[in-house]
């Protein structure tokens, strides 16, 4: 099978029209040049709080990480110290931070130092094995036909671009999008559980992990296994467009009653985020999801992450406002998961846990943020811009 892949480059026209008056000089303006998202070399006197931060957890959080990272060169020694250390003597862990460590602040390309930090959460559903008329919504494992194309092997620039699609007679075309798969491409045959609530369904793909409660009381745990490769549109976004609610009113508790409020229109507004997340069963003995790392996430202090900026792995310093208020919070957190929505330079997603509290925060939480990232002493961190 032949795969033809084609680049479209936009290339717009300038045309600039001068007419030179006798008695008046016309000058050119100077070109506007525009700069990069950057790393800026900073010091740990300006992390908001540093020296009284409590960084136990944080600690617990690098060391589930290290579960990854101690097989790169660079983190062997870091992750053996990190194990040796009395996770009791704060004072003592954050000595090794600073040791082992330089933090960098994120810099936007406009030179402003904030941007968006959202949450998400571990949901409970209700569900069985079998379809019923409670039961009747499905959560789907990964389709057979669901292609993964590697871009790097043939263009090594782009390292990290991967495309998702379907074989149709001799062409790769894209894959189904949510309301095609929710129709007449549904998955057959690939029905993991099947659910009672719509929306929360559409929240669990949003969350990319979850717990389904089953009748007779036992728990399914789900974990990420695919996207279908189409873009995330935002629902709550469109409900503010279509004058429903305002921008700071978009909490996932107001969009879910929204849901239950106008059923008739509900699939019409699920439909405008094609993007569909598939899943895979858990291990019971599982304590927490399982992030992008393939590591257990800690609950409070691992986040994920745009992946072009942040690599895995690494400790991120948080200054931001706890959610719905201006109530400072600053925490160290570990950079452990990605998201289909989590795109930008300082840009990030607060795992709050499982359960109904941290949905609660979740939900709400939409705070403007600042971050350091500490990269392992003699690294140089660089962001990856031409894949943007």
């Amino acid at each position: 099978m032949t795969m033809k892949i084609s680049s479209f480059w936009l290339m717009p026209v300038l045309a600039l029209l001068l007419t030179a008056c006798p008695s008046k000089r016309v000058e050119k303006a100077p070109e506007k040049v525009e700069q990069q998202p950057a790393y800026i070399k900073s010091d740990w006197r300006t992390l908001p709080e540093w020296g009284q931060v409590a960084l136990v957890s944080s600690l617990e959080a690098l060391r589930a990480g290290c579960v990854s990272l101690k097989r790169r060169e660079q983190w062997q020694q870091i992750c053996a110290e990190a194990g040796l250390l009395d996770i009791d003597n704060n004072d003592a862990v954050r000595t090794f931070f600073e040791s082992h460590f330089t933090p960098w602040q994120l810099k936007n390309g406009d030179g402003s130092d904030h941007g968006l930090i959202t949450g998400y959460y571990e949901p409970l559903l209700y569900g069985s094995r079998e379809k019923t008329g409670r039961f009747r919504f499905p959560i789907y494992g990964e389709p057979d036909d669901l292609l993964i194309i590697d871009l790097a092997e043939l263009y090594p620039e782009l390292k990290g671009k991967r495309l998702r699609g379907r074989v149709e007679g001799k062409r790769v075309v894209p894959y189904h999008d949510r309301a095609a798969i929710d129709s007449e491409h549904p998955p057959a045959g690939k029905e993991i559980l099947w659910v009672d609530d719509e929306i929360g369904l559409f929240f669990l793909q949003v969350q990319g992990s979850g717990r389904v409660q089953m009748p007779d009381g036992s728990i399914v745990k789900l974990g990420y296994a695919n996207q279908n490769g189409h873009p995330y549109n935002s629902i709550g976004k469109r409900l503010v467009e279509m004058g429903e609610m305002t921008v700071h009113q978009a909490s996932m508790q107001r969009i879910r009653q929204w849901g239950v409020d106008n059923p008739a229109r509900l699939k019409e507004l699920l439909y405008h985020n094609p993007s569909y997340v598939f899943f895979r069963e858990m291990p019971e003995s599982l304590s927490s999801a399982v992030g992008a790392m393939g590591v257990p996430l800690t609950a409070g202090y691992s986040m994920a992450v745009d992946r072009r900026t942040i690599p895995l792995g690494m400790p991120v310093y948080l200054s931001t406002t706890w959610p719905g208020s201006d109530k400072p919070l600053n925490r160290l957190m570990l950079a452990q998961d990605v998201g289909g929505a989590i795109k930008g330079t300082i840009r990030g997603d607060f795992f709050w846990g499982f359960g109904e509290e941290a949905g609660k925060y979740a939900g709400s939480m939409k705070q403007q943020g600042r971050m350091w990232v500490f990269f392992p002493n003699g690294i140089t961190p660089t962001i990856n811009t031409a894949s943007r």
